[in-house]
């Protein structure tokens, strides 16, 4: 009870800060917002079997392009969102936040998922925004499908974000942060069949592809869009997901204990 107290003091702090200046909270959409408007429409030309490893002839229909697109923006936002929030501790371990904390009885690991708390509960809201937005561009999923990317979106929060602080917190430079992020992030999003399927790559291609752990995970929430929920795409990217969540709770956890002692 003590640590789930201490959990809602540090993210009643976090999220008032975070209500005080939103700015970065809508900035943070306005990336796969920016795909969805600009990007997504060309995938209506591409051939109607590109998405489904069919031959059918003609355009991809508008349904068709979205619910193959949408998955992957949730992810990528879940990527980008979970992991920058890194900067945020840098900046409290520089204000002497964190050395404030460490001089009381407050839990060090609630210190860490407070803070993760507060971020999910944005990626959520901010997911749920993005999938309302893709509706009003053709988007066409079922609920279950929708709440059950949800879920990996909260996975893939609580295992990123978890591992930004630990990282940050080892760190404890921007200079040093900022291009680790993009020299891991980068090769993941462009791994992960984002914004085109992974098929059209050479096969040399797809094999390399298979060590990025959000192929699975869009993989099998473009399963669910499409209506199929209990097969082995859908159970390869729940084991991925939540032993990737599991992990970066380990390591984050191990960094807050140690730096915090």
């Amino acid at each position: 009870m003590t640590f789930i107290r201490d959990t809602l003091v540090v993210f009643r702090r976090q999220e008032r800060l975070s209500l005080r200046n939103p700015a970065w909270v809508v900035i943070a959409l306005v990336q796969p917002v920016l795909y969805l408007v600009l990007f997504g429409p060309l995938l209506t030309h591409l051939p109607a079997g590109t998405f489904t490893g069919g031959s059918a002839s003609g355009p991809a229909s508008t349904a068709e392009a979205y619910k193959f697109f949408v998955p992957g923006l949730l992810i990528q936002l879940g990527l980008f969102g979970s992991t920058f929030v890194g900067f945020a501790i840098i900046s409290d371990w520089r204000g002497g936040v964190i050395e404030r904390f460490r001089v009381t009885p407050i839990s060090r690991l609630a210190v860490m998922s407070g803070r993760v708390l507060r971020d999910v509960i944005v990626l959520v809201a901010q997911a749920v925004i993005l999938v309302l937005v893709g509706v009003a561009f053709g988007l066409r999923a079922p609920i279950i499908a929708v709440l059950i990317s949800l879920g990996f979106i909260v996975l893939v929060a609580v295992g990123l974000a978890s591992v930004s602080y630990a990282v940050a917190l080892l760190l404890k430079s921007e200079d040093a942060f900022a291009p680790l992020l993009n020299s891991i992030i980068v090769p993941l999003v462009l791994l992960s069949g984002i914004m085109l399927p992974l098929t059209l790559g050479p096969g040399w291609l797809q094999g390399i592809a298979r060590i990025s752990p959000f192929r699975y995970i869009i993989d099998a929430m473009r399963s669910a869009f499409d209506g199929h929920y209990a097969n082995t795409i859908m159970l390869e990217g729940v084991a991925v997901s939540v032993g990737l969540a599991l992990v970066c709770l380990w390591l984050g956890s191990r960094v807050f204990l140690r730096e915090n002692a």
